[in-house]
């Protein structure tokens, strides 16, 4: 059975940093496209970015470029969400996920729990 946990969530300030872990069971993280999302009270789940197979190719959204990192630690298969600047736009809930279907990279079909990230201004 496949599960995701995410954890690092919690309070910091503007301008402050966290780290969001994702810890996998069930299924190895290298040769998945593993994702994190968001969703803001009242918005719509958005895309943050994510990290690709065993190349470990990433890509973020514009909101976050330059702020956030994902890397991934195959010995503890886990990957990990580094953010840093955080702005009040970013509280949200944060998921992790994962996928391994090569032509539509849209969709996931694993997903976490979810870790709750307030940012204080």
């Amino acid at each position: 059975q496949v599960q995701l946990v995410e954890s690092g969530g919690g309070l910091v300030q503007a301008g402050g940093s966290l780290r969001l872990s994702c810890a996998a069971s069930g299924l190895t993280f290298r040769t998945y496209r593993v994702g994190w999302f968001r969703r803001a009270p009242g918005k719509e789940r958005e895309f943050v970015g994510r990290i690709a197979w065993s190349a470990g190719s990433t890509y973020y959204s514009d909101a976050v470029k330059g702020r956030f990192n994902i890397s991934r630690d195959d010995a503890k298969n886990t990957v990990c969400l580094q953010m840093n600047r955080l702005k009040p736009e970013d509280t949200a809930v944060y998921y992790c996920a994962a996928d391994q279907d090569i032509t539509n990279w849209a969709t996931y079909e694993y997903w976490g729990q979810g870790t709750q990230v307030t940012v204080s201004s």
